[in-house]
């Protein structure tokens, strides 16, 4: 499978299992809890498969920049979170942070 792929998938559940962090309650509520642990123990999986041939500061820059924009834009969408000026120049700092790793290549 095509590590950038199995970055994504990664990218996806850590995004999931850190929005059900928000539900858990402490990890009081049980359903909730298991979406943490599946999201996140699939998340380094997948990252851990993708490191077999992406570098590990890139895919680590792709994965948690992305993760955290997207978690961001998940707390906005359905969590109603606030979202302000900051915040969007936060995300595309973010953002433009793994494009210039992505861009810079380096070696394996």
């Amino acid at each position: 499978m095509n590590s950038y792929v199995l970055l994504a998938t990664a990218i996806i559940c850590e995004v999931f299992g850190s929005s059900m962090l928000k539900v858990s309650n402490g990890f009081k509520k049980i359903l909730p809890s298991i979406g943490v642990l599946l999201g996140m123990g699939s998340a380094f999986y997948c990252l851990s498969l993708a490191l077999s041939t992406i570098p590990l500061g890139t895919a680590y820059a792709i994965w948690s920049g992305v993760g955290t924009a997207l978690t961001a834009l998940i707390g906005v969408i359905i969590y109603k979170e606030n979202f302000n000026l900051k915040k969007l120049l936060g995300l595309i700092l973010i953002i433009g942070g793994v494009v210039i790793m992505k861009l810079s290549g380096g070696s394996h």
